[in-house]
């Protein structure tokens, strides 16, 4: 089976400019990604799918393969799939430009069901959450899956709510974080893997009233009767959103030396 990761990479964030070529110990942030993602021995290729001349000048200094894009694209789901589009692959690998510490076990595993099921057209990864400031974080997504590990929901909101322990939670004065979450509270990991096919639908499909109410793209897939496949892992993204988050990535780095 051919597989092939693509890791969309704009250089316009909106809160950190320029984020995936910031400086972490000495290598561009996309560089990081790049490295992590090779070490699996299951993709054929590693592309990264930018709109912009400085990444892809940075991409090939490395060593690496860039792919230019439009840049029109509103999503990066979009902008692989551009490129995706004229590729000689079975399976298409999402990986996220901001995530440095990524790493090619945690790619496998995500591949892992796609291998296991010929019928998936798309799976992700979880992870446990034990601390209820990162529960209530509505910029840590939550999934919640069924029996069989697929997703039944994904959301900003603490999802499942802990009706037991939660009952007093919730008052006129808000909503009051408890010192407890449930024990099959877990926190989506935004890494996907899809047949190739199905990607190219998936991205001309129209957006659903779940995705623009939670904004989550992967609700589109869920709302149309697409079965998402999540596996459980131990791996704890740490994504680079604004300035300070490298402090805390360089902070890791420097440990596992």
């Amino acid at each position: 089976m051919k597989v092939v990761a693509l890791i969309p990479a704009r250089y316009a964030s909106t809160r950190f400019p320029g984020k995936v070529l910031a400086d972490i110990c000495g290598k561009p942030m996309i560089e990081r990604v790049y490295e992590g993602v090779r070490g699996s021995s299951l993709l054929e290729r590693v592309i990264v799918a930018t709109d912009d001349e400085r990444v892809r000048a940075a991409v090939e200094g490395f060593g690496g393969e860039a792919a230019m894009t439009s840049a029109d694209h509103q999503t990066g789901t979009d902008r692989i799939a551009e490129v995706a589009e004229g590729l000689d692959a079975e399976v298409v690998v999402n990986v996220q430009g901001d995530e440095p510490l990524i790493t090619g076990e945690v790619i496998e595993a995500a591949l892992r069901p796609m291998l296991e099921e010929p019928e998936l057209e798309m799976s992700t990864l979880m992870c446990p959450i034990d601390n209820a400031g990162e529960f209530f974080d509505p910029h840590v997504v939550k999934v919640i899956t069924d029996s069989r590990g697929y997703a039944i929901y994904f959301s900003r909101w603490p999802i499942p709510f802990h009706m037991e322990d939660w009952s007093g939670c919730i008052g006129e004065d808000g909503v009051r974080v408890p010192e407890r979450v449930p024990q099959i509270a877990h926190r989506h990991i935004g890494l996907y893997a899809y047949r190739k096919d199905f990607l190219l639908r998936y991205a001309k499909m129209p957006a659903t009233p779940l995705e623009r109410l939670e904004k989550l793209e992967q609700l589109r897939a869920l709302e149309n009767g697409h079965k998402i496949r999540v596996v459980k892992t131990e791996y704890r993204a740490i994504g680079v959103d604004v300035p300070e988050d490298l402090e805390q990535v360089k902070a890791l780095l420097a440990e596992a030396k």
